[in-house]
């Protein structure tokens, strides 16, 4: 009685909820791993990318990591790739260029979607971001060198100044004013440049920073943007 009671009950179920049950579930697809997401080709240069490097990251394991290619010329753009065997991701979000013991040459970690940066003590801030990226975004630093005015968002030049490719020891490039300079440039007094995530960076000796960024005008205004801008305009 009590077995034929439960087929009845069984026979009764509606059909959709049969067969929804009887459905395999579809696993969602795990997003991209860390290592993944690295794999190809990148560029690793000094912040105003005066001197570039063209990595290949492979994802074939190694011993102590993953394949990578430097490109020819990379030793003499920047020694101490020289030292570079493969590659690895520690941590979290680090990725490490290492030697053939596992031992960091340099390690960098994203600070900005797609751009990588890492230090080396005594040498300075290197930056690691897709070759697409970087050729695609960044103006050629030969393209920023020569005579340029700042002038006021009213038209007037407040100074003339020269953009060199005379390198420093302060990881930038000699700036030359010329005479008769507004004072509020006088008084900043900027003796090196560089270009740094698609910015003009002008340098005080004292360590203070004038950004410029480019608008939609094609000139470089300084940020954060004031009443009374400042403008770079190419002489």
């Amino acid at each position: 009685m009590a077995i034929s009671l439960l087929a009845g009950m069984l026979s009764s179920m509606p059909v959709r909820a049969q067969q929804v049950s009887s459905q395999p579930t579809t696993p969602s697809q795990p997003a991209p791993s860390m290592k993944d997401q690295m794999i190809g080709k990148w560029e690793l240069s000094t912040t105003e990318r005066s001197k570039t490097c063209v990595v290949t990251l492979a994802a074939d394991a190694v011993p102590q990591g993953f394949r990578l290619e430097l490109e020819p010329g990379c030793g003499k753009a920047l020694p101490f790739t020289k030292e570079i065997v493969n590659w690895a991701i520690r941590g979290l979000d680090i990725v490490r260029l290492q030697d053939a013991s596992g031992q960091s040459v340099i390690d960098l970690t994203e600070v900005e979607s797609g751009i990588f940066e890492g230090q080396r003590a005594g040498e300075g801030i290197y930056l690691l971001q897709t070759l697409e990226a970087a050729r695609a975004s960044v103006r050629p630093m030969d393209q920023m060198i020569g005579d340029w005015a700042i002038v006021r968002g009213n038209g007037n030049t407040i100074c003339r100044l020269t953009l060199t490719n005379t390198e420093t020891s302060a990881d930038g490039f000699d700036v030359y004013l010329k005479p008769r300079c507004d004072p509020a440039v006088e008084n900043f007094a900027p003796a090196f440049w560089r270009l740094e995530r698609g910015e003009i960076l002008l340098m005080s000796r004292r360590g203070e920073t004038w950004h410029f960024e480019a608008d939609d005008n094609a000139q470089w205004r300084r940020v954060p943007d004031s009443a009374n801008p400042m403008i770079l305009l190419r002489q």
